[in-house]
């Protein structure tokens, strides 16, 4: 894990007033707020970076949040504007949209919406959502990507959802890094530790994936790992989802 946690965090304060200096020195960050420990922590570093009247957190419930609460106290302690947006009735509208569309189910063979898309289509709604504020603000706006490296490796996350973004202060962070760095920002500590999940499932984002974060940071670190069925599933997992962390492909004609 990080050897100097302190050294690392003040580079990516440093590393946010860099980018926002020759992307956008007037704008403001837009962080979508989940209650969970990136999203805090992010907020927290583009408050110290930037200012807290220049960091937007956007709290985005799908219907009813069951820990909106922590989503709430995260912006109240960091002192930052807010908005809460509710994305359920746009979400309800969209599906409704598709399952009714002209021949969808001729060529789906289905009536309803499948789990991956029920999944993936709220973080996409967010995606849309925080650009939507960004583009409101008088100064325009950047928008956080939370995402952290060990979710990435394992393809934990939704390709233009929750992936997107226009700048990424934990995307080469692990898990434990990551925390390491929240303990030192002024932050509730309870979030920091708090057991990822996604909300809706009621499970925690390892028992989904079927192995620790610890596992999986160290097996990112040191390539070392016990069991080698983990492995196995881990590696398949880094292959099947590297399409979601590189430039979209594109032909280049020769002639």
């Amino acid at each position: 894990m990080l050897d100097n946690p302190e050294a690392t965090k003040e580079a990516l304060v440093q590393w946010i007033r860099d980018y926002f200096s020759q992307n956008g020195p007037s704008c403001s960050a837009v962080v979508g707020i989940s209650g969970g420990k990136d999203s805090t922590i992010v907020a927290a570093l583009c408050k110290e970076a930037l200012g807290a009247e220049r960091v937007v957190g956007v709290l985005m419930p799908n219907g009813i949040q069951s820990d909106i609460d922590d989503a709430k106290a995260v912006v109240a302690h960091l002192g930052i504007p807010h908005i809460i947006v509710n994305i359920g009735t746009a979400y309800e509208a969209l599906t409704n949209a598709i399952i009714q569309g002209e021949g969808y189910k001729a060529v789906t063979g289905r009536s309803d919406i499948s789990k991956d898309a029920g999944i993936n289509t709220p973080p996409r709604l967010r995606m849309t959502t925080l650009y939507a504020v960004g583009q409101n603000l008088p100064n325009g706006a950047r928008v956080a990507n939370t995402c952290n490296g060990s979710e990435d490796y394992v393809g934990y996350s939704t390709k233009y959802g929750d992936s997107a973004g226009d700048f990424s202060p934990l995307a080469n962070l692990v898990v434990e890094e990551v925390r390491q760095i929240g303990r030192l920002l002024d932050i509730p500590k309870y979030l920091v530790d708090k057991t990822p999940s996604d909300g809706l499932s009621g499970l925690s984002d390892e028992d989904k994936l079927g192995f620790t974060y610890a596992i999986l940071d160290r097996y990112i670190r040191t390539g070392e790992i016990e069991n080698p069925e983990t492995k196995e599933r881990i590696d398949y997992l880094n292959r099947i989802n590297k399409h979601k962390l590189e430039l979209m492909p594109s032909f280049h004609p020769q002639c």
